[in-house]
């Protein structure tokens, strides 16, 4: 039993009448078509997912750079409290 019930000598049988069909050469131009498709489709992928990364680090740093300036106006303000208290 080989996939799904289907003997080895099937397959065999399948793939040679696929090859007197369509013949050698162009089955081996849709293998180069189909790869060159999975190429693409794996760097569109990628170029995605780096473009996706990028915008999340740039949201990252634009929300530390705007918390640094929140915690840096609150020492500020409590530093002015500060010396107001001491100057009284």
């Amino acid at each position: 039993m080989g996939l799904g019930g289907i003997s080895i000598w099937q397959l065999l049988i399948i793939l040679a009448i696929v090859v007197l069909i369509f013949g050698t050469k162009r089955l081996k131009g849709m293998g180069s078509d189909l790869g060159g498709a999975l190429k693409g489709f794996k760097d569109a992928v990628s170029t995605d997912d780096d473009a996706e990364k990028e915008k999340s680090l740039d949201a990252d740093q634009t929300a530390d750079a705007s918390n640094s300036t929140v915690h840096k106006e609150k020492a500020e303000a409590t530093g002015n409290s500060d010396k107001s208290d001491k100057s009284a």
